[in-house]
């Protein structure tokens, strides 16, 4: 069994108890990214004009610019219930389904077992109702104002030792 599938995300858990304000969700390898890596990110907008209904990527951090934008914010006190949520825009991460390859969206919270999620140990997310399917990012990456706009697809995949490097996450406030 891969080391990659259950227990609690002890990174979020550790920094998302001690400090009370909004973080921002990456990807703990940089990958291709040229700045500041890959973080869960509103696909459209930036900041508050930021629309949820426009679904959910990883986008280049922000939080070297000085501050967690609120279309990157997570609230680090929902993480120990499995809830993904943006206080901002009062939504929470779910899954359209458990299939390999199916995307993730914005949602009003519900409750519903779509939205949540088991935090590993090693930093995985993945949905409480198929433990062994792992939030990854796709390996194409596309461009938006400029070539350090980065932004690249999230979808569910079986978890593996060969998609760690796009499927370990971690948080953090503004640098």
């Amino acid at each position: 069994m891969s080391k990659y599938k259950y227990g609690l995300l002890a990174a979020l858990l550790a920094s998302s108890t001690a400090n009370a304000e909004n973080v921002e969700v990456y990807v703990t390898d940089l990958l291709d990214n040229i700045q500041n890596g890959y973080c869960l990110d509103i696909a459209k907008g930036k900041g508050a004009s930021a629309n949820p209904e426009d679904g959910l990527q990883a986008h280049t951090c922000y939080s070297p610019l000085g501050e967690v934008l609120v279309d990157q914010a997570f609230d680090p006190e929902k993480f120990k219930d499995g809830v993904l949520y943006m206080p901002e825009f009062d939504v929470c991460i779910q899954a359209v389904s458990t299939e390999a390859g199916s995307s993730l969206e914005l949602a009003s919270c519900d409750g519903s077992e779509a939205q949540s999620w088991i935090f590993n140990g090693e930093g995985t997310i993945a949905p409480t109702s198929a433990p062994a399917m792992c939030v990854t990012l796709a390996e194409e990456t596309r461009t938006g104002r400029s070539d350090e706009n980065q932004m690249k697809a999230l979808t569910l995949e079986d978890c593996s030792d060969d998609l760690a490097k796009s499927q370990t996450w971690s948080n953090r406030t503004a640098d």
